[in-house]
């Protein structure tokens, strides 16, 4: 019997342990921390072998297989040694797509890859296609391969996912931009996180798409150095593409084959120039699949974007509030922070990867009115902007920053979290901040 072994009992580790237990595998899951109880509960429904709180070695070292969770390094010993004993470590997303026919869009790129891929499902779903929604976001896509049939899965895939795969092609592949973003797990070298973002690409043939963004320097730079063998559909905002999408007199033009549709770009839900794109993408997708035209155009006019980024939580006093706290990352950041029209009360901070603020600078001069420090460690965010912006305020909770952001905002004014940060130095994750945000809000 196979052995396999799941490194990681959260959403990925746990969906592994069930479709590997499924095809008939020795299956046993190890944590290094505590197992949260509703995974705990599923291991034990199906009787599958774990552990928590250490890794024994003599129990892992034995696997043929090792499904690691996109949350451990690479560097992490334990890794080290079974890739120096020749087994094979590999991720969620490997393991699943060996068991399913299904015809897989995945979607990758250091922003608006959520936005995109809850959007491409959602266009999806209006056709009335047979589509789940899986990858860094939903459900675990294992799990969903050993309990459903599905003709299509729309898949948000990050870089840490895409570093374990050795075969997995998606038909589709979506890179919506790369910016410097997790450098830490990349030794600090961007060009490894951006070869890390094209192995997306790594498996498809010509028979296979990639659509890209044609503003994006890194990616149209990257792809003149590495050409890739799949069919190339760029988008664009800024000039006319033969093939692909581009915007011409607030109409975006879709051509495929010499197939061309218009739609309006007017009646958009999402706002935002980031969003454009990311309905380019998404709308792109849609057609490749032969979905008809007007069911995109309702689609896109009626879809609610994801939460936590951009999401307007309530207005007080003439006060906008809005929760961006999915921007985890400087550039995720200039995008909110492009698309504020009033003056801003910025809410920023947390677990710093490496962040250079400068790109933020010109937008910060024009747009924000006072900043509202939110981390443990708020240096160098004091020294880029503190000559820049009259009112810089410290703070160390979410209750706190959000009574201070209420005294400064004025009639007219908008409060923007948007953190440009990762938040596990005073949250359990972006949700967890976002959420609180909100909560302080209610609590004004």
């Amino acid at each position: 019997m196979v052995r396999l072994v799941a490194l990681g009992a959260g959403e990925s580790g746990v969906g592994t342990a069930i479709l590997g237990l499924k095809k008939g595998f020795e299956v046993f899951v190890s944590d290094k921390g505590l197992i949260k109880e509703k995974y705990k509960k599923v291991l034990i429904h199906f009787g599958i072998d774990w552990e928590e709180g250490k890794h024994t070695e003599a129990k892992i070292l034995n696997a043929d297989i090792v499904m690691k969770s996109p949350g451990i390094p690479e560097k992490v010993a334990l890794v080290q040694t079974l890739i120096a004993k020749e087994i094979p470590v590999i991720s969620e997303i490997e393991f699943a797509t060996r068991y399913t026919d299904a015809t897989v869009v995945g979607i990758t790129g250091s922003n608006g890859k959520t936005t995109t891929t809850m959007l491409t499902n959602y266009i999806f779903k209006s056709a009335d296609l047979n589509v789940a929604m899986a990858g860094n976001i939903g459900d675990s896509y294992a799990k969903m391969v050993a309990e459903n049939n599905f003709d299509f899965y729309v898949l948000e895939i990050s870089s840490f996912q895409l570093d374990g795969i050795k075969t997995f092609k998606p038909h589709i592949a979506i890179i919506t931009n790369i910016t410097p973003d997790h450098l830490d797990r990349y030794n600090y070298k961007f060009e490894n996180y951006i070869a890390s973002k094209f192995l997306i690409t790594k498996n498809q043939t010509k028979d296979d798409y990639l659509i890209y963004d044609a503003d994006d320097e890194v990616l149209v730079s990257w792809l003149k150095e590495h050409p890739v063998k799949s069919q190339l559909l760029p988008f664009s905002i800024q000039r006319k593409m033969e093939e692909g999408a581009y915007l011409e007199n607030n109409k975006i033009v879709i051509t495929i084959n010499n197939n061309t549709i218009h739609m309006t770009s007017d009646s958009l839900a999402l706002e935002g120039k980031h969003n454009l794109k990311n309905t380019m993408a998404a709308s792109l997708a849609a057609r490749l699949v032969k979905i008809r035209k007007e069911t995109i155009r309702e689609s896109i006019t009626s879809f609610q974007g994801a939460p936590h980024r951009l999401e307007k939580v309530l207005k007080i006093h003439h006060v906008q509030y809005i929760n961006d706290s999915k921007a985890t990352n400087v550039n995720a950041t200039f995008f909110a922070l492009d698309s504020m029209s009033t003056p801003t009360v910025w809410i920023v901070g947390g677990v710093d990867k490496g962040n250079d603020y400068r790109e933020l600078m010109p937008l910060v001069r024009e747009k924000v009115k006072a900043i509202v420090c939110l981390g443990e460690d708020n240096t160098k965010i004091k020294e880029f902007f503190g000559n820049v912006v009259d009112l810089v305020v410290e703070t160390y909770a979410m209750s706190e920053a959000v009574k201070v952001a209420y005294k400064i905002a004025e009639r007219g004014d908008t409060v923007l979290l948007s953190p440009a940060c990762a938040s596990f130095d005073l949250f359990e994750n972006y949700e967890d901040r976002g959420n609180q945000f909100k909560e302080a809000i209610k609590n004004l």
